[in-house]
């Protein structure tokens, strides 16, 4: 089991910046792909971007391609979310994630085992 705190989410105009943190805790932390997920408020949570923590492989939703980055600091257990040329169809409680390692990352939130509480963005027009 990995704990998972999320940060960073706030309030930005389109066209700024984020950068949100997932810091990890527990037993075989580098052991796990970690994905960002989100959800907004009468949708469904989905898939924005996860990352193989031993390999450094890493999966983007096609709607944040290009814009959105993940990455990983393992000197600092965190994985971060770099959100750039944001749009009002961001704005949403984003979620990081844990399950143990795979060999295909999945974009399924029902691979995940373990998740943080949340951290909103709300990003204005």
């Amino acid at each position: 089991q990995v704990q998972l705190v999320e940060s960073g989410g706030g309030l930005v105009q389109a066209g700024g910046s984020l950068r949100l943190s997932c810091a990890a805790s527990g037993r075989s932390f580098g052991s796990y792909d970690i994905g960002w997920f989100r959800q907004a408020p009468g949708k469904e949570r989905e898939f924005v971007a996860a990352i193989n923590r031993s390999g450094g492989v890493t999966v983007y939703a096609d709607s944040v391609k290009g814009r959105f980055t993940i990455s990983d600091d393992n000197a600092k257990n965190t994985v971060y979310l770099q959100m750039n040329s944001l749009k009002p169809e961001d704005t949403a409680v984003y979620y990081c994630a844990a399950t143990p390692w795979r060999l295909v990352i999945s974009r399924n939130m029902n691979d995940y085992d373990d998740w943080g509480q949340g951290t909103q963005v709300t990003v204005s027009s």
